[in-house]
């Protein structure tokens, strides 16, 4: 009976190849990153291919910036923050741009939407709590159900979840620390995902900001100034328990808001130069391989990659295999 099974299995994958042909299941063809740009004379949601094939534009909201995009898991839609209504709020629309609606209602600001890898919720830093400083909160995927995970004096800021869900990573001026530049610090803290046990990864005494889990589950990605120089921003890498910081980059002005390859190979990041504004790069993740992705006269902030599980296009791409079709045998 077991090997009649795995036959049956074999024969449909032969089938399935042979029907596919010359059509082929492309990888690396589809990978995008989306992010914001003023190109339009204010801030839009935009996505391109991670070859740099010509933006597109997703909001057109001429009145009002709309930044901060987040793709969900299935690459099926995208949540960004927005100011339209008179206030930051966190919107969704479908990864065409179409269906876009509201999610949060407050009268304060909320931003820097995150899904869960389940993508049944969505963790954001607002100031909803009228203390005049930022908390990380979680709400449903549809806005529902709201929650305050941290209830600190100082900002919590820029959640970024864990590939299995079960902790999500933030930057925060807790740790007590003086910097020259802001004040009390950011640090890089991790917590469970109901705001639990929450740990201080980072320890020094300038900034690291912008958290980015990396989808192997094995490094954390920040923005940090540890030349104590305001001006000298780079991005680093270090495992997911702290160990082992060591830096990406290192340019003369600001690198930060780093995001993984869906693979954790490489990291795009954005750099801002007063002379030039905003641009979007990639390196890869030992600091090699340094490659500029957006190139225009206004700024372009928050890339987010995500790469669909899979899509069809003509022969000759990179080809991936379905996961079921290599389990058969097991």
């Amino acid at each position: 009976m077991r090997r009649r099974y795995n036959l049956a299995r074999f024969l449909l994958a032969i089938v399935v190849f042979l029907v596919l042909t010359p059509l082929m299941v492309v990888v690396d063809a589809q990978a995008q990153i989306a992010f914001a740009s003023d190109r339009a004379g204010n801030w839009e949601i935009y996505v391109m291919d991670a070859d740099r094939k010509i933006p597109r534009r997703l909001t057109d909201t001429p009145f009002s910036d709309d930044h901060s995009p987040a793709w969900s898991p299935d690459g099926k839609r995208i949540a960004f923050g927005s100011d339209r209504d008179g206030n930051g709020e966190i919107y969704v629309m479908d990864a065409d741009g179409k269906n876009q609606r509201r999610l949060t209602k407050n009268l304060l600001h909320d931003t820097d939407p995150a899904w869960s890898p389940n993508g049944e919720h969505i963790a954001f830093m607002s100031d909803m709590n009228g203390r005049a400083n930022y908390d990380i909160y979680v709400m449903d995927a549809d806005g529902g159900n709201p929650q305050n995970l941290t209830n600190a004096p100082n900002d919590d800021r820029e959640p970024s979840w864990s590939p299995d869900g079960e902790r999500i990573a933030f930057s925060s001026r807790r740790a007590g620390h003086f910097s020259n530049n802001f004040g009390i610090s950011y640090e890089i803290y991790v917590m469970n995902a109901d705001g639990s046990n929450p740990q201080n990864l980072t320890n020094n005494r300038q900034n690291d900001w912008f958290p980015s889990w990396s989808p192997d589950g094995e490094q954390i990605a920040f923005a940090a100034d540890r030349k104590a120089d305001l001006a000298n921003f780079d991005i680093y890498v270090m495992n997911a328990d702290g160990g082992n910081p060591r830096k990406l980059t290192n340019n003369r002005d600001y690198d930060w808001e780093p995001a993984w390859s869906p693979d954790s190979k490489r990291i795009v990041f954005t750099f801002i130069a007063p002379e030039t504004g905003g641009e979007i790069y990639v390196v890869d993740v030992d600091g090699d391989n340094l490659q500029k992705l957006t190139n225009n006269r206004h700024s372009d902030f928050s890339p987010a990659w995500v790469r669909p599980a899979f899509s069809v296009a003509p022969a000759g791409k990179k080809i991936a295999m379905w996961g079921w079709l290599k389990q058969g045998d097991r």
